[in-house]
């Protein structure tokens, strides 16, 4: 009997992810359609409405929309070519070339975008049947009725926000990091082999290439506040958490350069330490603040509960302050040691100059100004796409074309 259940208790658990809910949405949409198709076609089995449900249902709302106006669009280019070819010329190896390569330049014309085939295909689904007009409009109503569903589906059943999937791979991401600093710090005294040295730098490089993933994450977490009803700030997620990555993006780039410097150290040094005790403590001891710092940036710029959020920037400034301190201690110490003796002197101010960058970009003066410039882009583009709107907008809030309230 446990069996059994195990799998059924295992998609329990994963009701929130983004396959599971792709696949159950997905399939109870093309349903419906199906259904719908079956009371308003003449075909016996209008298969075209479920199909264009299935394709169009994402799991965000404004994929959704996108996609049912682009498939719509696309069915109805195909299906209008098809009736002028069909008026002209028959079905014939010439006549199909030439439909296929009239229906795929009026896609790309009209921007279908990904598409373009569909255009192609409904073209020479149309072309190829007796009655033209009587299957070309059959199959332009099973499109719209399965985009319809696929649109009310949404609309009614909003989709998940997945702002907090993409905060949690954030927060991954920067533990991760966090790691590894950790474990550079520790061994920073000892004498450390240079393939030890060199698998640290790939494990940079792979947190490096982490940050494709997170990314398509952040951009699924991006689609599902547009258009929907239930968050009131979309703008404001998009651009905390955008931002947000951009910053730890920069940061895993330094960290993978900053590896590389310590392993050109190490091939100097393989018979001695990296650094000497002293060096090696503060330089230590700055690599646990800035590792707890990258932490609590993450944490700062996914938590959406203000108690939270001023803990976190707290525990952000307090690092920081820390950070910086042991930084001039083992700037200080360095000095002392290249004055004494210049070896990798060169390697020393590189990794000095790769730890400030870091610390600079989690400054955090320069993270609000960097939201600040993000929002106000933000919002002069969306005023420049739609300027109808910016002026109803500013109608309807009293405003004259000045900005200033009308009297």
């Amino acid at each position: 009997m446990p069996d059994v259940l195990d799998p059924v208790a295992e998609l329990v658990k994963r009701r929130h992810d983004p396959v599971v809910v792709q696949t159950v949405r997905s399939t109870a949409a093309a349903i419906i359609a199906y259904v719908v198709a079956l009371k308003l076609s003449k075909e016996p089995a209008p298969l075209t409405a479920p199909l264009t449900a299935l394709l169009v249902v994402q799991v965000t709302l404004y994929a959704t929309l996108t996609r049912s106006l682009r498939r719509v669009q696309a069915v109805v280019v195909g299906v209008l070519i098809a009736i002028g070819f069909s008026i002209l010329v028959g079905l014939t190896w010439w006549s199909l070339g030439l439909i296929i390569l009239a229906a795929q330049t009026a896609g790309y014309l009209t921007r279908v975008g990904d598409w373009v085939q569909e255009v192609a295909i409904s073209a020479m689904l149309v072309l190829g049947v007796a009655q033209v007009t009587t299957y070309a409009w059959d199959r332009v109503l099973e499109t719209l009725i399965g985009a319809g569903v696929g649109m009310a589906f949404n609309f009614f059943l909003a989709p998940p926000v997945w702002v907090q999937t993409a905060g949690q791979s954030i927060e991954d991401l920067a533990r991760r990091m966090r790691q590894l600093l950790r474990h550079i710090g520790e061994e920073l005294g000892s004498q450390v082999a240079v393939d030890r040295a060199a698998a640290r730098l790939h494990e940079a490089r792979r947190l490096d290439h982490d940050i494709a993933q997170v990314d398509a994450a952040l951009r699924q977490a991006e689609d599902s506040v547009r258009l929907n009803p239930r968050v009131k700030e979309g703008l404001l997620y998009r651009v905390v958490l955008r931002t947000g990555l951009d910053t730890l993006e920069i940061c895993t780039v330094i960290l993978r350069v900053m590896t590389r410097t310590l392993t050109d150290l190490a091939k100097k040094r393989m018979e001695e330490p990296l650094f000497p005790p002293d060096v090696a403590d503060a330089l230590q001891d700055l690599f646990v603040h800035l590792a707890a710092a990258i932490e609590s940036f993450a944490i700062l710029v996914t938590t959406q509960v203000s108690a939270n959020a001023e803990e976190a920037e707290s525990r952000l400034a307090s690092e920081l302050v820390k950070a910086h301190a042991s930084r001039d201690r083992a700037a200080n110490l360095l000095l002392r040691r290249v004055q004494e003796h210049p070896r990798q002197w060169q390697l020393h101010g590189a990794l000095l100059a790769e730890i400030d960058r870091i610390l600079d970009e989690l400054d955090m003066e320069q993270r609000s100004t960097r939201l600040m410039e993000e929002l106000d882009r933000s919002t002069r583009e969306k005023r420049e796409r739609f300027p109808l709107l910016h002026k109803l907008q500013r109608y309807v809030r009293g405003e004259d074309t000045d900005g200033s309230m009308r009297t």
